[in-house]
């Protein structure tokens, strides 16, 4: 069968890189690295599967399904109690750092090709905007970094991923054509109540009420540890799958679920996510391999120099700027201020919205847009990647706030 060498690679890899997976948490050599590299190697290799490229049936099925867990289990590990208690960093950076991101993005690029309708651009500029903490994973676990800065970084990506997916769907739907001609009033009355209400209502109920089922069927002995590990997997595409049946969105509807996962006892929620956070790892190292094999192959050959103005530009000025101004008067030093506006690595999110956009509109036409994401993500990849250990050691003379 065809599927065997990759199979077989995606297996080393996974194995491979998890033997050494301590010692790189240490170093300045992350696993996204490791695996887009193996991927542009392999991209010159004569595979089969590599044929259809971002449109082969296998990518739209292993997207959705990654893009969806990593939406569930983002949600479910916010503490809403604890964010209110300690929301100030956050709320600045979702509140007004995002928003200005969003604009600045759509606003630079608008000179730069301005041979893009207004439309591509707002796609590009939303797909960017979310941040991917694990990209710089020595930030956010390594003890040299205050507790509070590692958590605001944390939990702003946890978040913003899907704050950016409301308006990235809009995009996409005028651009794919489904508001309709003309952008018919009527039409967008009932494409915003399916997707943005029937999504966040369903996904919310499914949540809660699976949660609160899986709870009691523990605390009464019914369910052992191991369906409860499996839960996660389950409500995350019952929500996905029951939002999608009613013509709502079922990436909001999971992340709903996760937000409002009815499970109060922490031992119970503490499996729920560690398992549906090792399965999302695996299938989020399989899409930055894709990312390798794939879309960087397909982008190359349209970087030029305003790609790479932009792509900088996305990682420094549109990030670190709105950063800076959302975060005056936090009482925080500048050092920290530019070390936040520095780590907000394109990872993940943005990769799997740039899939969700290529199978939705197709590749053709809008070469320029996934070359300039592209472009975006490997760099960040390598930067943030490359900074992440030495960077926080700006903090070992710094005391706890």
């Amino acid at each position: 069968m065809t599927e065997y060498p990759i199979f077989i690679l995606m297996a080393l890899m996974i194995l491979g890189f998890g033997v050494f997976s301590n010692l790189s948490a240490k170093s300045v050599i992350s696993a996204p690295m490791v695996f887009v590299a193996v991927g542009l190697v392999v991209s010159f290799t004569n595979l089969e599967l590599l044929e259809e490229g971002p449109k082969a049936g296998y990518v739209k099925v292993l997207a959705e399904l990654t893009l969806m867990l990593v939406l569930f289990i983002d949600a479910s590990t916010i503490n809403l109690k604890r964010l209110i208690v300690d929301r100030a960093l956050p709320s600045r950076l979702l509140g007004i750092g995002l928003p200005i991101t969003m604009a600045l993005g759509a606003l630079i690029a608008a000179p730069l090709f301005p041979d893009q309708p207004i439309w591509v651009l707002l796609l590009m500029a939303f797909i960017l905007s979310p941040t991917d903490a694990a990209l710089g994973q020595a930030v956010v676990t390594g003890e040299q970094v205050p507790q509070r800065i590692r958590q605001t970084i944390n939990v702003e990506s946890g978040l913003n991923d899907g704050i950016a997916l409301p308006p990235i769907l809009v995009c996409l739907a005028v651009l794919s054509g489904e508001a309709g001609e003309g952008l018919d009033t009527t039409y967008w009355l009932g494409f915003v109540a399916r997707q943005f209400v029937f999504g966040p209502l369903i996904g919310g109920l499914v949540g809660w009420g699976c949660g609160r089922l899986v709870e009691i069927a523990s605390q009464k002995g019914w369910m052992n540890h191991i369906y409860q590990m499996l839960a996660s997997l389950a409500i995350a595409i019952l929500a996905y799958s029951l939002a999608e049946l009613l013509q709502g969105n079922g990436f909001i509807a999971a992340y709903f679920a996760g937000l409002m996962l009815g499970v109060k006892t922490e031992t119970i929620k503490e499996r729920i996510q560690e398992f549906g956070e090792a399965q999302s790892q695996i299938m989020v190292l399989l899409i930055f391999l894709l990312f390798g094999m794939l879309l960087v192959p397909l982008s190359y050959p349209h970087w030029d120099w305003q790609a790479f103005l932009y792509a900088i530009l996305s990682l420094t000025v549109i990030r670190m700027v709105p950063v800076a101004l959302s975060l005056m008067g936090s009482g925080l030093d500048q050092k920290t201020i530019w070390f936040i506006g520095w780590f907000g690595p394109r990872g993940i999110a943005s990769v799997l919205y740039l899939l969700m956009a290529v199978l939705m509109l197709g590749a053709g036409g809008y070469e320029r847009v996934i070359s300039v994401i592209t472009l975006t993500v490997m760099m960040s990849i390598f930067l943030h990647g490359l900074t992440a250990v030495p960077l926080s050691g700006i903090f070992t003379n710094t005391k706890e706030a």
